[in-house]
């Protein structure tokens, strides 16, 4: 299973909101709704949260085995 957990750590170490990121960097609601409830996201939208966060994949995503 793939876990967005990382995702708000590296939000709150980089001090960015969800706002920031829908009203500043051009993300859809959808978008971060979509991460919230754990869906899948594309690599492209994975890339772009990479690119507009100065990260790496896994600091967005991680796996966990059930």
């Amino acid at each position: 299973m793939i876990s967005y957990e990382p995702f708000y750590k590296t939000l709150y170490k980089k001090n960015i909101t969800e706002y920031h990121l829908i009203f500043k960097e051009g993300f859809s609601a959808n978008t971060i709704y979509r991460i919230k409830k754990g869906e899948a996201m594309s690599t492209k939208t994975l890339d772009a949260l990479c690119y507009a966060l100065d990260c790496n994949v896994e600091d967005i995503i991680k796996f966990v085995k059930e």
